[in-house]
């Protein structure tokens, strides 16, 4: 009798960021690939040498190292030289585009990236997908397109373009090409896929898997345990509002700085902010302008210390302006559940989003740029701090429930499964 032996899963990725380069969701590849390489898939990627968020001493350290093993030797990292990430659109366009030209010639030229059986591609950059549709025209090898940007709508929402502008109609075509070549589409919300169905993608294509939090890692904590109140020498009786993450236009972090102003009868009601010092700039500067005694804009914590900051709150804010409900599910909602602090939404209607917190009363949720309903979500959260605690409690029950690590990995491991030989 013989026995035939199945070969293992070969995945070829082809990141524009990769570790040690950190993003606020980076956890999520990591658990990813940890599961991946432990249900015995094997792993490549090309990438380049890192530039956000590290050092002139780690890249040249990367310069020298170009090939490296990890996840016990199932994944094989192989790096090409990049000029650095710089701020400039057209320079970081540019190198984009450089980018995507090594990546393609390596996958479809290099022997090792030919032997894969599937190509796993996230949309930052946008023109990833696109990239990888050419790849798929020239090797027929399938891919599977990992949709946690919607583009170009989200430069619509943030004012960058508007609809029929130029951009907008090539980003349109590079959307679409990249929609029409995927094999599989995974999105992080039911508003993602009825996005694209309106664009007449089809919904055997489309697989919904909700952006998780590591349950063991962002865990509730008790005031008197957490450390933050005396670095920041915070007074643990106050009511606390938090915001932690991206300050940027589309997150409407105005709302909240009106809100302060508004409520600044409420003795013991306080608004902490954490971000980065690049972006708290301007908003430290308005705190200043408008003498907001009652709100603190603090720097942006490690992802180790989130459970400390969300556990800082008896509620936190995810916001955002009118139009983005429909192109984003912040990850930081999930955070701040898995922390047992209720949510105070400022978001689109009728997006997963508000049926999420309405329909397991985890928080309060307000429409998007609704001042007057926004302030009167805090100041019934102020008078009644222990149904915040009930709230944060019931969120910690729906993630151990719905979004924990292993039920979001899993999902991944099922769509890439279809693809084993």
């Amino acid at each position: 009798m013989h026995i035939i032996l199945q070969s293992p899963m070969k995945i070829l990725f082809l990141p524009a960021y990769f570790h040690p380069e950190k993003a606020a969701s980076s956890y999520l590849s990591e658990n990813r690939n940890h599961v991946f390489a432990d249900t015995g898939f094997e792993m490549t990627v090309y990438t380049p040498i890192p530039t956000r968020g590290v050092s002139a001493e780690v890249r040249n350290e990367y310069k020298r190292r170009r090939i490296e093993t990890c996840y016990d030797g199932k994944m094989t990292v192989r790096r090409f030289g990049m000029m650095r990430e710089g701020h400039n659109p057209v320079l970081r366009a540019f190198r984009y585009t450089l980018c995507c030209v090594r990546q393609f010639s390596w996958a479809v030229f290099s022997g090792e990236a030919r032997r894969c059986d599937v190509m796993f591609i996230s949309s930052t950059p946008p023109i990833q997908g696109a990239m990888a549709a050419l790849v798929k025209r020239f090797t027929h090898k399938p891919f599977v397109y990992n949709l946690q940007d919607i583009f170009p709508d989200s430069l619509v929402g943030t004012g960058l373009t508007h609809k029929g502008s130029l951009l907008w109609k090539i980003g349109r075509w590079i959307e679409n090409f990249t929609y029409r070549h995927a094999d599989r589409i995974i999105v992080i919300s039911e508003d993602f896929k009825r996005n694209l169905l309106s664009k007449g993608v089809p919904e055997d294509k489309i697989e919904v898997i909700y952006n998780w939090v590591d349950e063991n890692a962002v865990v509730p904590v008790a005031r008197k345990d957490n450390p933050l109140f005396d670095e920041f020498g915070l007074d643990r009786s106050k009511f606390y509002i938090v915001y932690a993450g991206n300050l940027g236009a589309a997150q409407n972090i105005d709302i909240i700085l009106q809100a302060a102003q508004s409520t600044r009868d409420l003795p013991d009601l306080q608004y902490l902010i954490f971000g980065s010092e690049e972006q708290s700039e301007p908003y430290k500067k308005r705190v200043a302008e408008l003498n907001l005694q009652n709100l603190r804009i603090l720097p942006i914590q490690p992802y180790e210390r989130v459970s400390f900051v969300y556990g800082l709150g008896n509620a936190a804010v995810v916001s955002c302006k009118k139009g983005f409900g429909g192109i984003a599910m912040p990850s930081k909602t999930w955070s701040i559940l898995s922390a047992g602090t209720a949510v105070l939404a400022s978001f689109d209607t009728g997006t997963d989003m508000q049926r999420i917190i309405e329909g397991n009363d985890i928080g309060l949720f307000t429409q998007a740029e609704d001042l007057n309903a926004f302030t009167a979500a805090i100041r019934k959260l102020y008078d009644d701090p222990q149904r915040c605690a009930s709230m944060g409690k019931r969120g910690r029950d729906y993630i151990l429930t719905h979004l924990t690590r292993e039920i979001g990995t899993s999902r991944f491991v099922k769509v890439l499964n279809y693809f084993a030989k």
